[in-house]
């Protein structure tokens, strides 16, 4: 996999998750670990992302 395309992967599973926590917080059913945990997977995306540009 080029650099390119696994950047690419991640930007995507990144976007996935922003989305998927906006709409937990939304929902009354989805617990605030869960959400944290979402946050830190998509921060730990971000923090690989910034890694491979720089």
């Amino acid at each position: 996999m080029s650099l390119s395309s696994h950047l690419e992967e991640l930007k995507k599973k990144h976007q996935s998750l922003s989305t998927a926590v906006e709409h937990a917080q939304r929902s009354p059913g989805v617990s605030q670990t869960e959400i944290t945990q979402m946050k830190k997977q998509k921060l730990r995306l971000k923090e690989e992302i910034a890694r491979l540009t720089h």
